[in-house]
């Protein structure tokens, strides 16, 4: 349904842009500020060799295996350790695997005591151990390597994503369970309102004489069964003969209720796939500033549940540990005797794009003013990291002053916004100077 239904890919393409973006982007939270900058430098060399096929970066493989849970419900990524002969500067890379990789029909005890329900193997406190794996694509029947048999890789090297709905829960539901079928009866009405549209914009006649030798319209072929097919031109001024009559055809048309009826569908549609009608459809119309802010909220609320519930928990936690290890082992960090501090890491997802942001930039002022958030948070809300945005700024006032430049947009100067907060503050001052006199 995803590849060649319109609503049902851009309901999936909606979901990921909002909720991974550019990326869900981690941010070292060592004690010392060397090191996080050298563990910052080293993550970014190698998020562009992550991917095992070569196909994109970390934050791409964010994307495919979001859109795979949204899609197939689940999603499978393995750890891939290389070999220091390989030249990455950390021996490791990702590999992101569809979920029909881990055979559902496979369910067995084991001798060892183990047990295996749905692919997933457990031991006898229920913990999963193991994934029994497909080696290629079950799907794949035109492929010289596809084996009917699983092969057994330890759950250190797999991560499997999905969508917690209840306890107990084994594997993933995709997301389009609840509007599949409406998704197709919709598509289905849809084309034969489009039939009906064509068939309601050809123009036919039909003659109708009593004398079936006459000729009442210029012919100009006859079909297999010896009809005479007529032909009308522009202009024409047809005299019928007494008796004779000419009928056009009527079709009925798609009607008044097609646009009502197809709207509430679709909206059944966004609710049951957990975005908005405007994202589904791209449709604004009679859409004001408090009815799209009011649905941006809720959505996004549900964007920031899976990105750190699933995306971050399931993904970007474990992913992060190996990469450590890796990087530990392989000499490009230096190892300590405690790991923790190396392990401590904040992930910071997009920032979202407000209707209105001048109206949220003046709110976040005031808050960080009050004291109610820090600075930095703010700065992690829109996506960025609060150490880089200094040392940007700090690099950006330091050229300026040696090139003695003098911008607005710099706080330090006196600009027409900062001199109308300054009186403002110098007003509250002295009305608190006064206060404290009396």
């Amino acid at each position: 349904m995803v590849r060649r239904n319109p609503w049902a890919t851009n309901a999936l393409d909606a979901f990921v842009g909002n909720c991974i973006g550019t990326g869900i982007k981690p941010q070292a939270m060592h004690p010392d500020a060397a090191t996080r900058e050298q563990v910052q430098a080293l993550w970014l060399r190698w998020t562009d060799e992550a991917d095992a096929s070569g196909l994109t970066d970390f934050y791409g493989l964010q994307a495919l295996a979001c859109r795979s849970v949204m899609e197939a419900g689940e999603c499978l990524v393995r750890l891939r350790p290389r070999l220091p002969k390989d030249g990455l500067s950390v021996p490791l890379q990702l590999q992101v695997l569809e979920a029909e990789h881990l055979p559902t029909n496979l369910s067995q005890v084991l001798p060892t005591g183990n047990y295996i329900r749905a692919g997933i193997e457990f031991n006898g406190i229920g913990k999963r151990v193991a994934y029994h794996l497909y080696r290629e694509h079950p799907g794949d029947a035109l492929n010289p390597f596809l084996s009917a048999d699983p092969v057994r890789v330890a759950a250190d090297y797999v991560l499997h994503l999905f969508r917690p709905l209840r306890p107990g829960q084994l594997r993933g539901q995709p997301w389009l369970t609840q509007v599949l079928i409406k998704l197709y009866e919709l598509d289905q009405y849809d084309d034969a309102e489009l039939v009906r549209k064509k068939t309601a914009a050809m123009f036919a006649g039909f003659v109708t004489k009593n004398a079936p030798q006459d000729s009442l319209l210029p012919e100009v072929n006859a079909d297999a069964n010896g009809v005479a097919e007529t032909s009308l031109e522009p202009g024409t001024l047809q005299v019928l003969l007494p008796g004779e009559d000419v009928k056009f055809s009527s079709p009925a048309d798609v009607g008044a209720t097609y646009e009502t009826f197809m709207r509430v569908q679709l909206r059944s549609i966004a609710a049951g796939m957990g975005i908005t009608y405007e994202q589904l459809t791209g449709d604004l119309t009679g859409v004001n500033y408090s009815s799209i802010r009011a649905g941006l909220l809720e959505f996004r609320r549900r964007c920031e549940a899976f990105q750190h519930q699933v995306i971050v928990f399931q993904m970007c936690r474990p992913i992060w540990r190996a990469w450590i290890d890796a990087a530990i082992g392989s000499g490009a960090l230096p190892s300590l005797k405690d790991l923790t501090p190396y392990y401590d890491v904040k992930w910071i997802p997009p920032g979202f794009a407000w209707v209105d942001p001048l109206k949220d930039i003046k709110a976040q002022i005031m808050a960080v003013r009050a004291g109610f958030k820090s600075r930095a948070e703010v700065v992690s809300e829109q996506g960025y990291d609060a150490e880089e945005i200094d040392r940007e700024i700090a690099a950006d006032n330091a050229r300026a002053d040696d090139l003695g430049l003098a911008y607005d947009s710099d706080p330090r100067k006196e600009s027409n916004d900062a001199s109308a907060t300054s009186g403002d503050a110098s007003v509250r001052h002295s009305t608190a100077d006064s206060a404290t006199e009396a």
